[in-house]
Parts: structure tokens; sequence; C-alpha cells
């Protein structure tokens, strides 16, 4: 849905994609089984097929129209359409699943995790990505049909109960959050609005930010970065998580959480500070640059 507005090139979507490829590159194998789970228009299929690698690519969607779309231009790939919450893949037939942006949109979304985990074979990997803040729920939100965001212990406790090991645990958007959150508190006050007026105002702020230099860039630092570390907010959560191999496999090497604290969380914080600053200096309304500093200080020492 995002997409229809946004196209293959969002700096955010882009940024979303190198993850998951990531993810792909570092904890499946070569010749994997990877399935892709709400394909949409199939950048995601696109992004792995750039790789080079000789993966088996499976693409999905709940939705028909856009598979259609996608069967023209990918006619190698196979696609399925189902509800995830009751997938009819066979148990333990892929090795790893993508998942961006697809819980929020179920409502029995412990179900889809159960389905992922039970599709996984033993030692398979879940890449899930979930939109991050409870309290930053808005017009946006309504406009996309998500029934959720998520913070990051939900998002870890959900995933462990169905039986995963996490390998990792990190955010996306973590330089851009402060102006991003400002945003959507300010997009709460639109909540009482028609449902034509929020769909306009969302597509002109998903097109406003779809061919940001400035964006793109700080997105690629922070991707670049996120290979050492884990950042400790953002605007979205990600998880990658195993399913065991066997039961009584060790934990011990899961959860390799590079937590971001001390000196490298004072610099993130620090960075994007400086980022919004940068927005400030090469954007235009000096007032909406004053209610929007205000408003993220406000955000950041706890008020409303």
């Amino acid at each position: 849905m995002h997409e229809a507005e946004a196209g293959a090139n969002h700096p955010i979507d882009q940024a979303s994609r190198t993850l998951a490829v990531q993810s792909i590159q570092q904890f499946a194998g070569p010749d994997a089984v990877v399935l892709d789970v709400g394909s949409s228009s199939g950048f995601v299929l696109d992004a792995l097929q750039r790789t080079g690698a000789a993966l088996a690519l499976i693409g999905s969607d709940f939705l028909t129209q856009p598979l259609f779309a996608l069967a023209k231009r990918l006619p190698g790939v196979p696609l399925l359409q189902f509800d995830l919450s009751r997938c009819p893949l066979p148990d333990a037939c892929v090795d790893a699943v993508i998942a961006l942006n697809v819980l929020e949109h179920i409502a029995d979304h412990e179900a889809a995790l159960r389905e992922i985990f039970r599709s996984l074979k033993p030692g398979g990997i879940a890449h899930i990505e979930v939109p991050a803040g409870p309290h930053l729920f808005d017009i946006y939100d309504e406009h996309l049909m998500h029934h959720r965001r998520y913070t990051m212990p939900q998002l870890r406790e959900l995933v462990t109960r169905t039986g995963f090991e996490i390998l990792n645990a990190t955010h996306l958007g973590v330089w851009m959050y402060p102006a991003f959150a400002w945003v959507k508190r300010r997009n709460r006050r639109f909540l009482s609005f028609s449902a034509d007026e929020k769909s306009r105002m969302v597509a002109s702020q998903i097109r406003s930010t779809s061919h940001s230099t400035l964006l793109r860039t700080l997105l690629r630092c922070e991707t670049a970065i996120g290979l050492a570390v884990s950042y400790p907010f953002g605007i979205r959560c990600v998880i990658v998580a195993r399913k065991p191999s066997t039961s009584s496999q060790s934990s011990a090497a899961a959860d390799d959480n590079r937590s971001l604290g001390g000196w490298p969380g004072i610099i993130v914080v620090a960075l994007s500070s400086l980022s919004m600053l940068v927005y400030f200096i090469t954007s235009g309304n000096v007032r909406d640059h004053v209610r929007l500093l205000a408003g993220t200080l406000k955000s950041l020492l706890g008020g409303k």
C-alpha cells in the first residue's frame, strides 16, 4: 500500500530491503528456499535476485491484484495467494521467511507467526519488520489498515513465545526518528478527518520524502553502521530469528543483540539531532522548524 505512492525508490523502503538481504546473506545458505510474505510489487524479490545467489524464491500476498501484475514482471518466480494466519504451505518447507511490514496488518499476528515458524525448516530464519511506537499510531497507520504499532520488548516476547531464538534485534530509521515522531504526533489531530482527506494527506507525506537525498544518505550511513551495532530506537522494529535445529539446541549463540549503549548511544542521539538540524537548514518554513524542535524536545523529555 505504501508502495503505491512511494514506488521502488523510497529511501526507508530501500533501507528495509537492504537489511532483509543482509539477513539472508548472513544467516541463510546461498541456495536457500526463501519465502517473501506480502510481496506486493516484488521489490524484495528484485533485491534478492540482484545478489546473484542461487536462491529459490517464492512470492506471496494476501491480495490477488498485485500478484497478477507481479506474475507478468517476474515470470520465473512462483507466486502464492494466502492469508498468513492460515498458511497452506507444508511443515518445514522453506529455509527463510521475509515479512516486511506484514504482521501489523493481521488481526491474529500470533497465528501468523506460528505459521511462519511451522513453515520453516529446523535452523531456518525469519526476518521480521514492523512499525515501531504504539504511541505514534496516526492517520498513516489508519489509512494503511494497521492494527497496531510495536515496541521492541513486545515484539521480542511475541517472537520468543512462538519458539524462535532471536539472532538480532534492532531498529530502522534511528537518525530520522525525532522529526518522524513529531510528524506522527501532529498527525494524530487529524484522526477525525474524512477518509478522503486522510488519504490525500498520507499520499502527500509519502511523496514528499520519496526523493530526499538527505534521507537516503542518512539511511545508507545508518545501515552501514548497523552491521556492527543494534539501534535502541527508530521508526521500525527489525528482528532476525531462528527456528531451533533441535529441541535441545543451546541458545548460547542466539540473540546476537549488539546493544548500543554508553558513548555509542550518545553518538547516535547526537547524529539524530544533527540530521534534524540539517533538515532545518535545507528546507523551508522557519516557524515549522521551531515547532518541530519544540515538539521533539518535548517528546524526548517525556511530554505529551
